[in-house]
């Protein structure tokens, strides 16, 4: 596969080339080392492509995955605590997990919910989503995935793998891909979301 679109937002290129231009080159090479046409194995049952082969999400996902964890790049979940209180949840987020449900029973919330968000690889504090899925994926990874992550200084830039328009064409309905997400975080103005970004566009 190749890249053939990329977007930077909020200087992410510049910053992964600036400061980890060896990751920058692993990311290219695991993309240029998936030969996109071995998973075009996908029999679809829609109306509009019934019995053509088109690409299978799964199939490509795990190819990504062998070849980012054979480079020690890693699957990362992010713990917290849960309040609506925006001061005691700004402050919390750059506690530990263990420090912040006593922070926040200190403060009188009550019983606060755990949860935690996973992410796809992560390496020196650049993280990486592949995403053949449905658009809304695409969107939380965008806008909320990342942004927290990132809020919680467990990342510094967040990269998202997106197929582009040609290559979604020959995928089940519904998948994201690049130029429609890039228009969606173009439309919501130049500082957001708050998180520095690369989006990169695949294709066979």
């Amino acid at each position: 596969m190749q890249i053939t679109q990329r977007y930077s937002h909020l200087n992410g290129e510049e910053y992964l080339i600036v400061h980890h231009q060896n990751l920058y080159d692993e990311i290219k090479d695991v993309i240029s080392k998936i030969n996109a046409d071995d998973f075009l194995t996908k029999e679809s049952k829609e109306k509009t492509k019934q019995g053509r082969l088109v690409y299978s999400p799964k199939e490509l996902n795990k190819a990504f995955q062998e070849k980012f964890n054979a480079l020690d790049w890693n699957e990362s979940r992010y713990h917290y605590y849960i309040t609506l209180n925006r001061e005691l949840m700004e402050q919390s987020l750059q506690l530990p997990l263990e420090q912040q449900k006593a922070f926040l029973d200190k403060n009188d919330i009550v019983s606060p919910l755990y949860s935690y968000k996973q992410t796809d690889f992560v390496k020196n504090q650049i993280a990486v989503e592949v995403q053949f899925g449905k658009y809304a994926f695409v969107a939380f990874d965008l806008f909320v995935k990342h942004m927290l992550f990132y809020s919680g200084g467990v990342i510094n830039l967040g990269i998202e793998i997106l197929p582009t328009k040609r290559m979604q064409s020959k995928m089940s309905s519904g998948v994201g891909y690049y130029e429609g997400e890039v228009y969606n975080v173009m439309r919501q103005g130049r500082n957001n979301p708050p998180v520095p970004l690369l989006i990169l566009g695949v294709e066979p």
